[in-house]
C-alpha cells in the first residue's frame, strides 16, 4: 500500500499547538511579558516567605514600611503608594490594629480624611527588622551587578511611566 494510501489517524487539534501567526516583534514582547511575570512572581513568594519570618503579610509589611519611611498617611496615600486598592488597605489595617501595630485617626485638617500612624510597637517592629530586611532584598537581587540593577531598575521605570502615559 502506497503512502497515499494508507489511512491516518484523526489529528487532535486540541492536542496540537497554535500554529504562531505573529511576527518576531510581538514574540520579543511576550517573550518580556513572561520573563517579568515569572521573575515577579519568583521574587514575590521568596520576599513573601522572609516577611511571613517577621509574623507578617507582604500587604502587612508594606504599610508598616511606608509609615515608617514617609510617616502618617492616608489610607487613599497608603493604597496609592502600595498599588492597591482602598479596600485592601482597610482589610490589611484592621489586621495590623488588632495587633496593635498601627492606629487611624481623623486629620484634624480635613475631618474626612483617616491617616494611619505606626504605635510604639509597630515603629519598634519594623525598625527592628528592616535593615535585615534591606539586607535580604540586596542579596536576592545580587544576582545581577550593581550597574545591571541600575540599569534594570531604570528600563522598569521607564517601561511603567510608558504604559501609565497609555491608560
Amino acid at each position: 500500500m502506497s503512502e497515499a494510501a494508507r489511512p491516518r489517524a484523526p489529528v487532535d487539534a486540541a492536542r496540537e499547538p497554535a500554529a504562531r501567526s505573529w511576527g518576531e516583534d510581538e514574540e520579543r514582547a511576550l517573550r518580556l511579558w513572561i520573563a517579568l511575570a515569572r521573575c515577579y512572581a519568583t521574587f514575590s513568594r521568596v520576599v513573601s516567605g522572609k516577611v511571613a519570618e517577621y509574623g507578617l503579610t507582604t500587604p502587612q509589611f508594606g504599610i508598616l514600611e511606608a509609615l515608617h519611611h514617609l510617616g502618617p498617611l492616608s489610607l487613599g496615600d497608603l493604597a496609592d503608594k502600595l498599588l492597591v486598592t482602598g479596600g485592601n488597605v482597610t482589610y490589611v489595617m484592621d489586621r495590623l490594629e488588632e495587633q496593635g501595630l498601627v492606629v487611624r485617626e481623623r486629620s484634624a485638617a480635613d475631618r474626612r480624611i483617616v491617616q494611619a500612624k505606626l504605635t510604639p510597637q509597630g515603629r519598634a517592629l519594623v525598625g527592628g527588622v528592616f535593615h535585615a530586611h534591606a539586607a535580604f532584598i540586596r542579596e536576592l537581587a545580587g544576582e545581577l551587578e550593581p550597574a545591571e540593577q541600575e540599569e534594570l531598575r531604570r528600563l522598569l521605570k521607564k517601561l511603567g511611566k510608558g504604559l501609565a502615559a497609555e491608560e
